[in-house]
């Protein structure tokens, strides 16, 4: 198991490059750690409610993705672990963060996830300014917004654009 956190580490290590044009780093991967006191909670969640696959498992940190074009990655690590850093306890949900999911079609996803028995606490709705949307909590009280991109109210975003 030390093997494989270490190969891990040095893959991320390894493959990072630089634009020689601008001098600037190009990320391998960017991705949401969510430390948690639930990591199997946490890790099913996603991976049932939303389809992560685990990329890396280890006792501590699980690295899950979603499919599609754009996979993103969700890292769950365990509060207690010593790699965790050491200002930051396990997500509470007063912190100010939420996730945002988008998909293609909101409705499909909410219909899966209310048949999965998922606890919704925003039901599905048409937003004026662009979003078909509903939202729900992982294990941890993380709010996650799932969207759908639609056409914004005419006129809705004019105020906001100057």
């Amino acid at each position: 198991m030390v093997l494989s956190q270490i190969s891990f580490s040095q893959q991320l290590k390894s493959n990072q490059k630089m634009d020689v044009k601008t001098n600037k780093v190009v990320f391998q991967d960017v991705y949401f750690v969510l430390i948690t006191s639930k990591l199997k909670e946490t890790v099913d969640f996603y991976s049932k409610n939303f389809g992560f696959k685990g990329m890396f498992e280890s006792s501590w940190f699980h690295y899950l993705q979603s499919a599609g074009d754009h996979p993103f990655g969700l890292a769950i690590m365990d509060e207690k672990h010593p790699t965790q850093p050491p200002v930051l306890p396990a997500f509470n949900k007063t912190n100010g963060s939420f996730l945002t999911l988008q998909v293609a079609d909101a409705k499909s996803e909410y219909e899966k996830l209310k048949s999965f028995g998922a606890k919704i606490i925003y039901e599905l709705k048409e937003e004026p300014w662009g979003q078909k949307r509903f939202s729900l909590e992982d294990p941890n009280g993380l709010f996650i917004d799932v969207v759908q991109q639609t056409e914004p109210k005419a006129g809705w975003w004019d105020e906001y654009m100057n």
